[in-house]
């Protein structure tokens, strides 16, 4: 009889001579998913037998992880804030700091009702949870990536979350139509000269959405020099950078003619969340 705290310290044992990372973790949160539980109730418990089904897809999973693919992939889901996403192979894996973003820019005044642009939405994460959590505050979502195949998840996710949006495949704001009161964005900041030094699971995210260049700025400073453009006066762009992008973003946005510039930080304290207004 194989039990739960079996399959727990057997599974964290072999993720760490794999070198995965925060190994224990990783087994409590595939099993729960695995059992349809709450991580924390795991602890609860611990004796419960597993069944041979829960057994064999759990090794599959065990080994997959092992070969450094993502837990999110395998589990088909991430959690972003108070939400739920589905997540897969189609689009950039949100990360927690990313959930600061979304603070900073509630903490801004907007319009209300407020129309939205999430300009590489991806899963739509940022645009879906921003709209969510502001209700008839926010009068209309727009949801544009250039990939056919992230606009298909992001609209499997708004579905799930019940957020009207309007979804457009467009190569940054070639097919938006202006204009709104913010324009929210995560674009690929990586450099392609640093590719050899991106961590093994962030390789399974699409390279459309890591990759940006030789210095990996080439979308975002079209993003910069375009932005103003589809922005209402007093319209809000708040964008996620590299750790070391946050002064020339500034700049790039300044030069653009954008105002009350400021880069807020991440949950370690990097500087990475410009933010800027059209005077």
């Amino acid at each position: 009889m194989t039990t739960i705290l079996d399959v727990l310290e057997k599974g964290a044992t072999f993720l760490e001579h794999k070198g995965i990372a925060d190994p224990r973790l990783n087994m409590e949160l595939m099993v729960a998913h695995e059992l349809g539980l709450k991580r924390m109730d795991l602890y609860l418990r611990f004796d419960q037998p597993l069944e041979e089904g829960q057994l064999s897809s759990l090794r599959d999973k065990l080994k997959k992880r092992g070969q450094h693919i993502p837990l999110q992939h395998l589990n088909g889901t991430v959690h972003f804030g108070r939400y739920e996403f589905k997540s897969d192979h189609r689009a950039l894996i949100p990360r927690p700091e990313t959930e600061e973003l979304v603070e900073l820019i509630e903490k801004e005044a907007l319009p209300k009702p407020a129309r939205i642009l999430d300009l590489g939405c991806g899963s739509g994460v940022l645009g879906l949870t921003l709209a969510k959590n502001l209700g008839t505050d926010c009068s209309h979502l727009v949801l544009a990536d250039l990939s056919t195949e992230a606009l298909a998840l992001c609209e499997e996710n708004a579905a799930a979350l019940e957020v009207e949006a309007t979804f457009v495949k467009s190569d940054l704001f070639s097919s938006i139509e202006a204009p709104f009161d913010l324009i929210v964005a995560n674009l690929p900041y990586i450099a392609e000269t640093e590719r050899s030094k991106v961590e093994p699971e962030v390789l399974h995210d699409p390279d459309m959405a890591l990759f940006s260049g030789p210095d990996g700025l080439d979308l975002l400073r079209t993003f910069c020099a375009q932005c103003s453009s589809y922005l209402n006066p007093g319209g809000l762009v708040a964008l996620e950078v590299g750790y070391d992008q946050g002064e020339i973003i500034s700049k790039l946005l300044k030069d653009a003619g954008l105002t009350d510039i400021s880069v807020g930080k991440d949950l370690n304290e990097i500087p990475r969340f410009p933010l800027a207004r059209k005077a």
